[in-house]
């Protein structure tokens, strides 16, 4: 899979993804760190990438602006070091991975998993 990892998230959790077969980057890797988040979702869509982050700024971006993508995963109450979040999103990427595919905000709280699809009614 395809990811853009946000300053929220450690560039570390783009390295492990990166070892763990996926091709990642993180904002920093591409003039990003400190960018709007509209400009970091522009990104992650204009590259058919999945936006990894903390910031839940990403699925209200979504919400609010009917946006068909581009897909964000979302951490919240997880874990805070990067190969526990590694672990999570490797646990949850065989049931979500078809929803991220066609667009969809999956919401990553603790062991629980929520899906939302795109665009968000609201």
């Amino acid at each position: 899979m395809r990811f853009l990892v946000d300053e929220s998230l450690s560039a570390r959790v783009a390295h492990l993804l990166s070892e763990a077969g996926h091709d990642t980057v993180h904002v920093s890797e591409i003039g990003l760190l400190g960018a709007q988040d509209s400009a970091v979702m522009r990104a992650a869509a204009d590259a058919d990438r999945v936006l990894l982050s903390a910031d839940t700024d990403f699925g209200e971006l979504l919400a609010l602006g009917r946006h068909p993508g581009p897909s964000v995963i979302l951490y919240r109450r997880g874990p805070r070091q990067a190969e526990a979040q590694l672990r999570v999103l490797q646990d949850a990427l065989p049931t979500v991975s078809d929803s991220l595919a066609v667009g969809a905000v999956v919401i990553l709280a603790g062991d629980h998993v929520r899906v939302r699809m795109l665009p968000i009614d609201r």
